[in-house]
């Protein structure tokens, strides 16, 4: 009976109390502009084929989720995945004003440093079309 009692009373102040819990900061224009840089130097790095300067902007402990492959889970691993990729001649990152043949979608977290600095932690992609069989 006292469990049954301890288990109510845990289970109603449960969403009282973890509503307690501080909220990060929000993202200022400083971070947005950070992130923006790392965002602009990863596509340099992609289209100059550098794999050390596009795979810096990942955590150390950062994981890629490709579309129909396994997870890609560190930096050493991250940089054996890119260096796998065909010459990219032609790569940004933007919001498309023409027709597309693809359409799908970018999931990235994002971790601020004890620096100050920005790192991606995960990203994942797809897209939304079929397979072409």
């Amino acid at each position: 009976m006292l469990v049954r009692r301890l288990l109510a009373t845990f289970a109603l102040l449960a969403p009282a109390l973890s509503a307690c819990q501080s909220r990060p900061p929000a993202l200022t224009d400083a971070d947005r502009n950070a992130i923006r840089a790392v965002v602009a130097n990863f596509d340099k790095g992609v289209l100059a084929g550098d794999w050390p300067a596009v795979v810096s902007v990942y955590a150390e402990d950062g994981i890629l989720l490709p579309p129909n492959a396994p997870a890609v889970q560190g930096r050493a691993a991250i940089q054996n995945f890119f260096t796998g990729l065909p010459k990219i001649t032609a790569f940004k990152q933007s919001v498309a004003k023409a027709p597309l043949n693809d359409r799908g979608k970018v999931l990235a977290v994002w971790r601020k440093q004890p620096n100050g600095s920005w790192l991606v932690l995960r990203v994942m992609w797809n897209s939304d079309l079929p397979i072409a069989r």
